[in-house]
């Protein structure tokens, strides 16, 4: 053996890539002049799969193992080279590695919420989040379709489209299923499984596939949750006389003079009580007494009276007025105020006919008889 076999012996090329980044995809060998020895050692690992480019066409694709790059095991690249039986000079072409392995822990959410009509409620909007995984199920197919000539192709490059396919398939799920609102909680999973279901197909175009899709959150807008939350607490209280009472009978059982004036005044009741049967026990005499010791009726003020309005007229672009309603009676039977004469008074949202007015169109109601001898 010579010492040129001994070197070519030596020096073997061998090729192969352990990445530690958890995000890159796709990663090419760099080669000065993407020349490979033949005979070189190409070695992929679990979790990888190793594309060979020759000349800018997809040559072969290697799953995981050892291979020595030699005429017998590379066929399709042998057919492409036109090589002879025995040829041993570097062949030029581009090898790229391809994570096959799952990439966990995505995260997609809905941009704006999604507008859907629930049987209960009616047309309500809806946002929705969670986390969904991805792998590469056909590494030729992904390469010619997504990476092209990236020579380093990581996960954040496709993301944003998987999220977006990810929303679209998940708003027209939820359309379709029809699940009341109240009860979404309890079809996650099931919702989950249809998306990631429809999803597939658009993937599977672009050599990927998504073993698993998680919701982790349905939400209302805060204004609708806090209406709900009020529903919630109003069946939680159940009848609510009972409860404002029992609020009542804790807040002064908490306040030190509301419960000394509580006590005093079921103090007072019972004296009460038992002065009436004493007298009554007592016959006329006692009643006399027991009239003698009642308490003086309480005197109940009455309401105040109702505010009378006064009330302004618009005619021929001029005001008159204020005038009571007593006048505008007068004037109603006069003929100087008609129904729709435009009457404004304080507190009123502008001018408004006189018929309009609910205080005043009785005035056109009620006519006089006709006078004696008419």
């Amino acid at each position: 053996m010579g010492i040129f076999d001994f070197l070519s012996g030596e020096f073997i090329d061998v090729i192969h890539w352990v990445d530690d980044s958890r995000d890159t995809m796709v990663w090419r060998v760099e080669r000065e002049g993407h020349a490979i020895k033949y005979g070189a050692k190409l070695t992929v690992r679990e979790g990888q799969a190793a594309v060979f480019v020759h000349e800018g066409q997809l040559a072969d694709v290697f799953t995981p193992g050892l291979y020595m790059l030699e005429t017998n095991n590379m066929p399709i690249l042998t057919t492409l080279q036109h090589w002879d039986h025995g040829f041993k000079s570097p062949f030029k072409s581009e090898i790229y590695f391809v994570n096959t392995t799952r990439f966990n822990d995505l995260k997609w959410g809905t941009k704006n919420p999604i507008i859907v009509r629930d049987p209960e409620f009616g047309p309500v909007r809806l946002r929705a989040y969670g986390t969904y995984s991805v792998k590469v199920s056909d590494p030729a197919r992904f390469l010619t379709e997504i990476v092209g000539t990236d020579g380093e192709f990581t996960m954040d490059e496709i993301s944003y489209q998987i999220r977006n396919i990810i929303v679209q398939e998940f708003s027209r799920t939820l359309a379709r299923a029809q699940i009341p609102v109240l009860d979404m909680a309890a079809n996650t999973r099931e919702l989950g499984q249809l998306v990631a279901q429809e999803i597939s197909a658009t993937l599977s175009d672009y050599g990927l596939s998504m073993p698993e899709l998680y919701i982790e959150n349905i939400s209302l807008p805060p204004a609708v949750e806090e209406v709900m939350d009020k529903r919630s607490s109003m069946g939680v209280i159940g009848n609510l006389n009972e409860y404002m009472q029992f609020q009542t009978a804790e807040a002064l059982g908490r306040d030190g003079a509301g419960a000394a004036a509580l006590q005093t005044g079921l103090g007072a009741g019972l004296g009460m009580q038992i002065a009436q049967q004493a007298a009554a026990n007592a016959g006329p005499w006692g009643a006399r007494a027991q009239l003698a010791t009642a308490p003086a009726p309480v005197q109940i003020a009455p309401p105040p009276p109702p505010i009378e309005h006064v009330w302004h007229l618009a005619e021929g672009g001029k005001t008159t007025g204020p005038f009571s309603k007593a006048k505008l009676g007068r004037m109603a039977s006069e003929g100087t105020l008609s129904r729709v004469t435009y009457v404004w008074t304080p507190g009123q949202d502008g001018w408004q006919k006189a018929e309009d007015v609910m205080e005043l169109a009785q005035l056109f109601t009620v006519l006089p008889p006709p006078p004696p001898g008419a």
